[in-house]
C-alpha cells in the first residue's frame, strides 16, 4: 500500500462540480500540527472541519450541479469519507488523508477531493549537519561545505554561538 499524507491547513481542494480550487481552513482546534517545526501554521485537518466556513474563499467558482445557468458555489461540507480511523485527536475528530473526500450538501456525494495535502519540507540546521558533505558540495559548489560543518569556537564563559557583550 502506498504512503498517504496527512492533510494540513492550507491544503488545496477542488469540487468535481466547480471550476476553481480553494484552501482548507482548520477551525476545530489550535493544538495539533504536522510538518511544522515551529508549530504555528500546519494544523492537522480532521473530520470536525464541516459546515460553511471550512475554506478560505468558501467557493469553488460556479456550481455545475445545479440546473440552468450555474449559480455561485457555496461550500457546505456535511461529512468526510475515507479518513484515518486509527487516530482520534483531542477535538474528537479523525485525521483527514490526501485520499479522503468531503460530501457537499448541494451535491450529496463525495465530490470534494484534495489535490495538494499542504505539507512542505522545511530544512533546518540539523538537516544540513546530517547531510553528506560530498553531495552538498555537488549541489552547491559555490559554498565551502567544510567551513559550514566546522564547529564554531566557544569563548570561556560563553555558550556556542553567543557573542561577547561589550
Amino acid at each position: 500500500m502506498a504512503e498517504k499524507h496527512i492533510v494540513v491547513q492550507g491544503a488545496m481542494c477542488k469540487c468535481q462540480f466547480g471550476q476553481l480550487p480553494d484552501k482548507l481552513k482548520v477551525l476545530s482546534h489550535q493544538k495539533e500540527y504536522a510538518n511544522d517545526k515551529n508549530a504555528s501554521q500546519k494544523l492537522i485537518v480532521t473530520t470536525k472541519e464541516i459546515g460553511a466556513a471550512t475554506f478560505e474563499k468558501n467557493t469553488f467558482g460556479n456550481c455545475t450541479k445545479m440546473g440552468g445557468p450555474p449559480p455561485p458555489c457555496k461550500i457546505m461540507v456535511t461529512e468526510w469519507k475515507d479518513f484515518y480511523e486509527k487516530v482520534q485527536l483531542n477535538n474528537g475528530g479523525y485525521i483527514i488523508l490526501e485520499t479522503s473526500k468531503a460530501i457537499c450538501a448541494i451535491a450529496g456525494t463525495p465530490c470534494i477531493e484534495i489535490i495538494d495535502h499542504g505539507q512542505r519540507a522545511e530544512a533546518s540546521a540539523q538537516n544540513f549537519k546530517n547531510a553528506d558533505q560530498d553531495v552538498q558540495q555537488q549541489i552547491n559548489p559555490l559554498v565551502s561545505s567544510e567551513d559550514l560543518y566546522k564547529e564554531q569556537p566557544t569563548h570561556e564563559g560563553l555558550e556556542a554561538g553567543e557573542s561577547p557583550k561589550l
